[in-house]
């Protein structure tokens, strides 16, 4: 049995017909990820549609500039929904930048303290921000309710900095890449209670999906990716990662 940590399922096309798949590919629980209060909605009445989906509320760092006072109390609300389960997708992107630094961590902070708040863990987005994440968790992370660093895609030593706050770390269809080997490595090292596994769909379908939409049913892919680099069965790496997200994310 497989757990998809993290789909943005409301952008999916043909819903119905993807979550047949992923039945029959023994997929027996999504979080179903939001990046702004529209998709909030929408990722919770999916939520509330099927119980083995589970929703989020957050702002993307790419909407960051949309984090006002309006839209954090409508975070604030949606928190306090009962197939909400975390805050996110959240973070830093500084490779597109579609919001300047400042703005970017402002929402990001504000995100931290909402979760706090509502004892809920956070989904994190990180690109080419490390340094400045690491720096905010330290100083804003709670002890008791960490969170996930989502498809992550650096070397070992960048998650051991993640780990020691306390993050999960979580793999994407990346893992599949031929180049992955640095990010294959991490995946090899992680202790085996700290690691998830997602699609991130519909983007970064694995191997030997590249290039297609991806969904919840190819998360067996990384799933064997994973399970190969570490020694084990695909069994033995499902029940891992599925313990895992169920701690995490209490579903």
């Amino acid at each position: 049995m497989l757990i998809d940590s993290h789909a943005h399922l409301v952008s999916l096309e043909n819903i119905s017909e993807v979550l047949q798949r992923a039945k029959e590919n023994n997929i027996t629980k999504i979080v179903s990820i939001s990046s702004d209060i529209p998709s909030t909605e929408a990722t919770i009445s999916l939520a509330e549609q099927y119980d083995f989906i589970f929703a989020t509320t957050g702002v993307h760092p790419h909407s960051a500039e949309q984090t006002n006072e309006e839209v954090l109390k409508g975070l604030d609300r949606y928190a306090t929904h009962e197939k909400v389960v975390a805050i996110g997708e959240t973070g830093l992107d500084y490779f597109y930048m579609n919001s300047e630094k400042e703005i970017q961590i402002n929402s990001f902070t504000e995100q931290i303290r909402l979760g706090r708040k509502h004892n809920l863990p956070i989904i994190i987005h990180v690109r080419d921000a490390d340094e400045d994440m690491q720096e905010i968790l330290k100083k804003e992370t709670a002890a008791d309710t960490p969170g996930v660093i989502h498809c992550f895609t650096g070397n070992y030593d960048t998650a051991v900095k993640y780990l020691d706050l306390g993050y999960y770390i979580s793999f994407s269809g990346i893992v599949t890449f031929k180049k992955s080997e640095e990010l294959r490595e991490a995946a090899k090292n992680i202790p085996s209670d700290k690691i998830l596994i997602e699609t991130d769909s519909p983007y970064l379908a694995p191997v030997p999906h590249r290039g297609k939409p991806n969904e919840p049913s190819f998360v067996k892919h990384v799933a064997q990716t994973v399970a190969d680099v570490r020694g084990i069965s695909i069994d033995e790496l499902s029940e891992i990662t599925r313990s895992n997200t169920e701690r995490l994310f209490r579903i």
